[in-house]
């Protein structure tokens, strides 16, 4: 007394396996569905068959352990692998509902999700759920949440059952949940009658998802973060590729760590919409702080960040002047140093006493305007005091400082925030990158100021020389 349940792959004699095909000759009676059927129909030669129409699982269950229990040997075929969303949980729940001693095996089959990645391009390289629509047997209620789930956790996901004539707005509340925290670029793989003659396959975007594309002989695959259309197929990356980058650095233990360091950042943080620049800057900035809201307040203008890579790696490259001493130790010294990069601070210079004493001002806007008078062209990064921030404005408005660029990431509560609305208004030509609002700080101005200097290596998210 025996009963094998056998999963048939998608269709297509070619996907069946040798021990499914073996399985089926050692068969007396073949129970299916009925359209499953006619894919073993040269298998079937003086066997029995009994087929039902759909939604009969039960009864087809329930007649092939009748039969079993006769003394025969009973195949149930099921598409795919009969273990997924197939026959097998049904025959082992009626085994043991009913303390069957009939003997089940289960022959395994290529999955439709399976056969479908294979004809995508190689969607599932990383880890993967799958999702029936499916509300027959579960709640919707309960499919929502796996759905929104599957789609936080950034799990490529392989829905199948997708649509039916009753069923008709589940994918379409499937698309609005995952775009509630994935990228509308998303590659969505979808794949119809995989292994037949009507096979036909597409990836398009997750925006574009609609209930035009799909049947109940569909199946669609939603990539994660990572994966990414190529030749009209999906790709998923395991992360080989990037481990070489790592090992590339070997003994260089600083990037290595900043290197996972910005791969945790990128998984936790939403740069949708913001371009490579911001995210370089904000990667740097929030490693730095472990701040991730940092991200919000980060901007940009004036192409800065190529702007000054390209003078800091010029033959005649700008000074460097901060505001406080602290910055100027936070900037890699090993590539400033290669570069032939001066970085002066002139809050200790001996005349810099005298000048705040005559003039009334503070010692940082002393010093700006000694750093003024002798670079008048240099870069300025502010990561202190925005009295300093606000007298290199004032100098530029009356046309004796022409600064290549500004890091404006003055840091606390007084006079702060204007400060830098004082340089983004009053000198809206200036390339400049300010942390706006109240946060900012000597090591943000300083690590930004690095991400500038590695700017050739943001395309490759590698840190960059100097740690």
């Amino acid at each position: 007394m025996k009963i094998y349940c056998i999963g048939i792959g998608p269709g297509d004699e070619k996907y069946f396996t040798p021990e499914a095909i073996q399985a089926i000759k050692k068969s007396d009676v073949l129970v299916g569905y009925k359209y499953y059927m006619s894919y073993v129909e040269n298998l079937t030669k003086g066997k029995k068959q009994i087929s039902t129409g759909m939604k009969k699982e039960q009864e087809r269950a329930e007649a092939a352990f009748a039969e079993a229990e006769k003394g025969n040997t009973v195949a149930v075929i099921s598409s795919g692998d009969a273990g997924v969303y197939g026959m097998a949980p049904l025959l082992w729940e009626l085994k043991q509902k009913n303390n069957s001693a009939v003997e089940i095996e289960v022959v395994p089959g290529i999955s439709a999700m399976f056969a479908a990645a294979a004809k995508l391009g190689a969607p599932l390289g990383h880890d993967f759920c799958s999702i029936s629509m499916s509300d027959l047997l579960t709640p919707w209620e309960k499919i929502e949440k796996r759905i929104k789930a599957a789609a936080e956790a950034d799990f490529i996901t392989a829905i199948y059952n997708p649509l039916s004539q009753g069923r008709f707005w589940q994918l379409m509340r499937l698309k609005e949940l995952f775009l509630e925290v994935r990228s509308p670029e998303t590659p969505v793989g979808i794949a119809r009658q995989v292994g037949r003659e009507e096979e036909n396959t597409e990836v398009i975007q997750l925006k574009d998802l609609d209930t035009s594309m799909a049947d109940m002989f569909t199946v669609i695959i939603i990539g994660n973060s990572q994966t990414q259309k190529f030749e009209n197929r999906m790709v998923t990356p395991r992360g080989y590729l990037s481990r070489k980058t790592d090992e590339s650095l070997a003994g260089k233990v600083g990037r290595q760590i900043m290197n996972e360091s910005f791969r945790t950042i990128l998984q936790e943080v939403s740069f949708e919409g913001k371009s490579l620049a911001h995210i370089w800057v904000a990667l740097h900035c929030i490693h730095t702080t472990a701040d991730f809201q940092l991200n919000d307040f980060i901007d940009l203008k004036n192409n800065v960040v190529p702007a000054l890579y390209e003078k800091f790696h010029s033959e005649n490259p700008p000074v460097i002047v901060t505001d406080v001493s602290m910055v100027t130790r936070g900037i890699r010294k090993a590539i400033a140093q290669k570069l032939g990069l001066q970085i002066k601070c002139y809050l200790d210079d001996e005349r810099v006493k005298t000048v705040a004493e005559e003039k009334g001002i503070t010692r940082s806007q002393a010093g700006i305007r000694l750093a003024v008078e002798e670079h008048p062209n240099a870069v300025f990064v502010f990561g202190n005091a925005p009295t300093a921030l606000i007298e290199l404005v004032k100098l530029v408005r009356n046309k004796k400082a022409n600064p290549a660029g500004v890091i404006a990431a003055p840091v606390g509560f007084v006079n702060v925030q204007e400060s830098k609305w004082q340089l983004k208004y009053g000198c809206p030509d200036i390339p400049a990158v300010f942390v706006n609002g109240r946060r900012g700080g000597s090591n943000v101005a300083a690590t930004i100021i690095n991400a500038i200097l590695s700017w050739n290596e943001a395309k490759a998210m590698n840190p960059g020389e100097g740690l």
